[in-house]
């Protein structure tokens, strides 16, 4: 994909990303950077989420509560979704050997080209599990 220009919009809006820190949803990113920018307008904070997701810039981190959140944090890692608060914590632990086995296995058994892989745990948080 071509390079975007780094439009003064698209720097508010992966500032607000970073901001937040917490695998914001663009209904949560819109709402911080409207707070200090009040000229932005959803369509765009929507438009440039899907596409610095798009090219790298931010993670693209799935649905979880009918909601796409986004991730600063780029690097290959983790997730858990609590699906009773909808948060989304990172998973700080990483497996690269149980990675490169199951790449493998896929695409030696079905043909798959493998670019990407993602995985998600699901479940109860600390704080959902206690209450």
């Amino acid at each position: 994909m071509k390079a975007k220009r780094n439009t003064i919009q698209r720097q508010l809006i992966l500032n607000g990303v970073r901001e937040l820190n917490i695998h914001a949803t663009a209904e949560q990113v819109y709402d911080h950077v409207v707070a200090k920018h009040p000229s932005i307008s959803k369509a765009t904070v929507y438009r440039n989420l899907g596409q610095m997701a798009e090219s790298g810039e931010l993670m693209n981190i799935g649905n979880l509560g009918g909601a796409t959140h986004y991730d600063h944090n780029c690097h290959q890692h983790y997730h858990f979704l609590c699906e009773k608060c909808h948060r989304v914590f990172d998973v700080n632990t990483y497996f690269p050997d149980l990675c490169n086995q199951l790449t493998n296995q896929l695409t030696n058994m079905d043909g798959f080209e493998i670019r990407e892989h993602h995985l998600d745990f699901v479940g109860l948080c600390r704080d959902c599990k206690s209450r």
